[in-house]
């Protein structure tokens, strides 16, 4: 079975991966890969923060890796968060702040349009391939739901009536942007492991 190592410490992360990729291809966290950084994250778009985390693993390992930034993106906040997502409150990463600061900058504006935009970075056989996943929805003026982490709690996905926090990890995984963009990456591992073998 082919490891991959995830640039990722985050167990909820790593989960959802595993989850989109099925049992084909094993994901390993960097804890479980033996590596200690903490990667830094200076960039202004998803894909060059994505391309840095992955490329310092591939660095440091030699192995394939992939990473992912993940970004919610507020119509009405002219795209904010976006890459500032995990540390939009301050560089503690509460995602109960980040929240709070999120209500409170949108207030009472009827445009309540966002999305969550996942991309991935894969390093394969030392070269890059990027793939995106988009889930399109509204943020709610309050928390609801006690499953996942980040804005989960105020984010309903569009075709739902629920917020992803109300959500088990199967029912998340119909809309969501990390599985869009695990499914591109699962479909083309599938096609370099097909390939491998012939």
């Amino acid at each position: 079975m082919i490891t991959l190592i995830f640039a990722t410490n985050n167990a909820h992360k790593v989960q959802e991966i595993q989850a989109a990729i099925g049992d084909q291809i094993r994901v390993i966290s960097l804890q479980e890969a033996g590596i200690d950084v903490d990667i830094p994250e200076p960039h202004d778009t998803l894909e060059e923060n994505a391309t840095e985390k992955s490329r310092t693993i591939r660095q440091m390992t030699g192995e394939n890796c992939f990473s992912e930034d993940t970004g919610l993106e507020v119509d009405a906040l002219a795209g904010e968060p976006g890459v500032k997502s995990a540390r939009y409150a301050g560089e503690d990463k509460s995602f109960d702040k980040n929240i709070e600061k999120l209500l409170t900058k949108l207030g009472n504006n009827p445009n309540r349009r966002a999305r969550f935009r996942t991309v991935v970075s894969l390093f394969w056989e030392g070269r890059e391939y990027l793939f995106e996943g988009i889930c399109e929805g509204t943020i709610i003026g309050e928390k609801k739901g006690t499953a996942g982490f980040g804005y989960d709690p105020v984010f309903v996905p569009e075709g739902s009536t629920r917020t992803f926090a109300e959500m088990s990890l199967e029912e998340k995984g119909v809309f969501s942007h990390r599985k869009k963009a695990a499914t591109k990456l699962v479909s083309f591992l599938q096609g370099m492991v097909q390939q491998a073998k012939t």
